[in-house]
């Protein structure tokens, strides 16, 4: 079985996460720079597979899309056309920097490291596939 990776896509950062091989447990990998994210993944396509990608999606509290929404969508298109076998799955992402911040506290983190941006964006996209795969259980 493959793996799933996740992303919490940012315009500056992306955190990158992805399952163990049986799909159990959800782990941050990275964070790596937006540019350079379509990259990273055709990179580590030649190293692993994956048959889904997890992409988080912002929406405000009225249930609207977030202004980043276009930059997403774009980036799914262009990944999408680039990988067509690669089925992705958007996830509501609603909180997970929030969660992402309380799980730093409850896990002592200092204040210097849940300051940093890159771990709670790691953190986040780890909050994103654990949510995917806890709804994929449910159905």
């Amino acid at each position: 079985m493959s793996r799933i990776v996740a992303i919490d896509y940012g315009l500056k950062r992306c955190g990158i996460a992805m399952t163990d091989p049986l799909r159990i447990i959800a782990q941050g990998v990275t964070t790596v720079k937006a540019s350079e994210l379509m990259d990273y993944l055709d990179n580590f396509l030649n190293k692993e597979s994956f048959e889904i990608l997890v992409v988080g999606l912002p929406k405000q509290m009225d249930n609207t899309p977030s202004e980043i929404e276009p930059h997403i969508a774009g980036f799914t298109k262009r990944f999408k056309t680039k990988h067509p076998q690669i089925e992705i799955v958007r996830v509501d992402e609603r909180f997970t920097s929030i969660l992402s911040h309380q799980a730093l506290i409850m896990g002592g983190a200092t204040k210097k490291q849940r300051s940093n941006k890159e771990l709670v964006d790691t953190i986040s996209a780890t909050i994103i596939l654990q949510t995917y795969l806890e709804r994929k259980q449910i159905l």
